[in-house]
Order: C-alpha cells, then sequence, then structure tokens
C-alpha cells in the first residue's frame, strides 16, 4: 500500500527532528561509530512510527540499538516538546537495524572477486 501524503509529511518532519535530537543528545557518535537516520516510515493511523538507523564502523550494532532503546523516553520527551503543535498525538517510536549499508558493501566485495578471479582467468 501506498504511502498517503499526510504519511509521508510526518514521516519527513520526524526524520529531520530525530536528526537534530540525536546530534544534541550526542547519539550520532557512540562507541567509535557514526549512527544516522536512514529513514522513518509512519503507519496509516500516524500512531507508529519506525525508525531505521544505519550504523557505520561500530562492532556491535544490536548493543548499540539496545542503549538507543533505552534512551527512548529521553528522545520521545524531546521530540514531543518539538513537534507537539504540529501533531495530534505523538507516535510510539520503534527502532530497527538498517542493514542496507552492510547489504552494498557485501555486493561490492563480491562484484570484485568475481572480477579478479575472471581477469585472472585471460
Amino acid at each position: 500500500m501506498e504511502e498517503s501524503k499526510r504519511q509521508k509529511q510526518v514521516a519527513g518532519l520526524l526524520n529531520e527532528e530525530l536528526n537534530d535530537i540525536f546530534r544534541r543528545l550526542g547519539l550520532n557518535m557512540m562507541d567509535g561509530g557514526m549512527i544516522s537516520i536512514s529513514n522513518v516510515k509512519v503507519t496509516p493511523d500516524l500512531l507508529e512510527a519506525r525508525v531505521y538507523l544505519s550504523f557505520f564502523q561500530v562492532n556491535d550494532k544490536d548493543q548499540l540499538l539496545k542503549k538507543i532503546k533505552d534512551r527512548n523516553w529521553e528522545i520521545k520527551k524531546e521530540l514531543a516538546t518539538r513537534v507537539g503543535k504540529q501533531l495530534r498525538r505523538m507516535p510510539e517510536l520503534q527502532y530497527f537495524l538498517d542493514d542496507t549499508l552492510d547489504y552494498v558493501f557485501k555486493m561490492e566485495q563480491l562484484l570484485k572477486e568475481v572480477n579478479q578471479g575472471s581477469s585472472e582467468n585471460k
């Protein structure tokens, strides 16, 4: 099902505000790695927001995801003060690991191996 215009607007607003909140709270740089919000998807009833996080140079992604989930109340409180006038109800935030970047690196590595193997066979 395609996202409505309002879903896209709310997702864009949340994405922008959450990026700023992550920077302000120091959540974008943790344990020597970088965390960024790659995408925000909002349910049709606007009561749930799925926040997809991308990790760069992070050893234990699950542990870092848990740390962010543990600080959810702090993030949600800050977000509520920023967008409270624009939204009737504050959506529940759920965090997910976005492994797109890992997938891209893996595919690049496989392509390099294939190219090296084909050049050796010539």
